[in-house]
């Protein structure tokens, strides 16, 4: 199975449904936390965050670095509670999972 996770997008107690967690429930929970990240990362590039200036601006290397900072950010935003998607898609995730076990 591939590795859904951005890098640093590990399970933050600040993002928690408020009991326990029993054992699958942290690898449903770091994998809805990095699709979130994902989704603001695309967001983020929509609304224009990390594009380069025409005058001044740090050329091809600029450009070519700035989807990783993005996607960093995104990362950052999902892991501190981002914008309540990780937690939908984590209970969904968790229902699914309790009706095929």
């Amino acid at each position: 199975m591939a590795d859904l996770t951005l890098p640093g997008t590990r399970f933050s107690p600040s993002v928690s449904l408020g009991r326990e967690p029993v054992v699958g429930d942290r690898a449903l929970r770091d994998a809805a936390v990095a699709l979130e990240a994902q989704f603001l990362s695309e967001m983020l590039k929509s609304a224009g965050l990390g594009e380069t200036p025409k005058s001044f601006g740090g050329g091809v290397g600029e450009q070519q670095f700035a989807s990783l900072l993005r996607d960093e950010q995104a990362a950052a935003m999902a892991r501190r509670g981002g914008i309540g998607l990780a937690e939908t898609i984590f209970e969904a995730m968790k229902r699914r999972a309790g009706d095929e076990g």
